[in-house]
């Protein structure tokens, strides 16, 4: 995808959407379903993410990063 292409708002509302899918999943989770867009378990969701990210830092965009840890954080050693 030729993310340059896009728009700052496009780019914003695609990674509000990743973020959204992502919320989504953990909550059906949390209810004892299957995530329905698996977006933890797909590489492309995070791929995507990821480029979406790289491109609104080069415009200079605020981008509030996703917490792909489900909050659960890092462990320290």
């Amino acid at each position: 995808m030729e993310y340059g292409a896009f728009t700052d708002a496009s780019l914003k509302m695609m990674y509000e959407a990743v973020r959204g899918a992502l919320q989504a999943d953990d909550e059906f989770e949390a209810s004892g379903e299957e995530p329905k867009f698996r977006v933890r378990a797909t590489s492309e969701w995070r791929r995507h993410a990821g480029n979406l990210e790289t491109e609104m830092l080069k415009r200079g965009l605020q981008v509030d990063i996703i917490d792909w840890t489900n909050g659960q954080g890092e462990l320290s050693f």
